[in-house]
């Protein structure tokens, strides 16, 4: 099946998904459902000072407070910079992004910080820092200047290596370990701020697939066991659906669909926003066959 040429489609926001839902079942438990949100974007336009023209317009956006949304979408589709606007790392030109009903970009740096971590793929750390050194940085949002760390900031520390599951690598250096393992500790770090939003911009990228899925895989037990509520941006949008409650799929840089993997990944959607031509299965489960002209 080709793409539908854009005339004949009509794209899905969240909006549109929370109207149905309404629809659908209990409008009561739906309506607090959809009010129920750690972070919200309305009248979103997005770029940088280099750009002329905005990378991203989305209308909606919302991350559910403890469920696992994934941004996903091409190479080019504003994935990234949704994210750091979401984040509070990048004003948007016009429009608003509020959590818990504070605008971000009016809350105090530290403030922001207790409340949302961001893990960027730029995270370079030395190499010769301990895996405990690098998770104390993760306080910093609750020390004053100079201020050292109090009993309450170990146990922050303590808490978000054992949740990490990197406990028996506290005092080892981060250039003896594997991407995987760097990865866990950076993860481990901004759980130590305590947030109650945890904001992730590729975290398996250039990791082999085994350590992929552990870093997913301890994603989610941080979202489904502490509680953490979770925005991701994924490239492979099969493990976007395998781990996520929600998908939000971009194609130049505005929303084309979002909701449950099982609504959104159909084989419409990995033709025109993808571009690829493939088998959608149940679960959802899918086979790809070529790339289309």
């Amino acid at each position: 099946m080709g793409p539908t040429p854009d005339s004949e489609r009509t794209e899905r926001g969240p909006a549109d998904v929370e109207t149905e839902a309404a629809t659908a079942g209990d409008a009561t438990t739906t309506t607090d459902a959809a009010t129920a949100a750690a972070l919200v974007g309305d009248d979103l336009t997005v770029g940088y000072a280099t750009t002329d023209e905005p990378v991203v317009t989305c209308d909606h956006v919302v991350l559910p407070t403890g469920e696992m949304t994934a941004l996903v979408g091409p190479n080019g589709s504003g994935k990234s910079t949704l994210l750091k606007a979401l984040a509070g790392q990048l004003e948007p030109w016009t429009g608003s992004v509020r959590f818990d009903g504070d605008d971000v970009y009016e809350m105090g740096a530290k403030s922001l910080a207790r409340s949302l971590a961001l893990l960027t793929q730029d995270g370079d750390t030395p190499g010769s820092l301990t895996v405990e050194e690098l998770v104390r940085h993760g306080r910093y949002p609750h020390r004053g200047f100079l201020e050292t760390l109090s009993e309450s900031d170990h146990d922050a520390v303590d808490r978000a290596l054992a949740v990490t599951g990197i406990e028996q690598l506290r005092e080892t250096e981060l250039g003896s370990l594997s991407g995987g393992q760097q990865q866990l500790a950076r993860i481990a770090m901004t759980l130590a701020q305590e947030p109650d939003v945890l904001l992730l911009d590729e975290p398996t990228t250039f990791l082999d697939l085994r350590h992929q899925l552990g870093v997913l895989d301890a994603v989610r037990e941080l979202n489904r066991d502490h509680e953490v509520t979770v925005g991701v941006v994924l490239h492979d949008i099969a493990q976007a659906a395998r781990y996520a409650d929600n998908l939000v799929a971009l194609r130049d840089g505005t929303p084309y669909d979002w909701g449950p993997p099982e609504d959104v990944v159909t084989e419409e959607l990995l033709a025109e926003v993808f571009g690829v031509a493939a088998t959608v299965r149940e679960g959802p489960e899918i086979v790809p066959h070529r790339p289309l002209e």
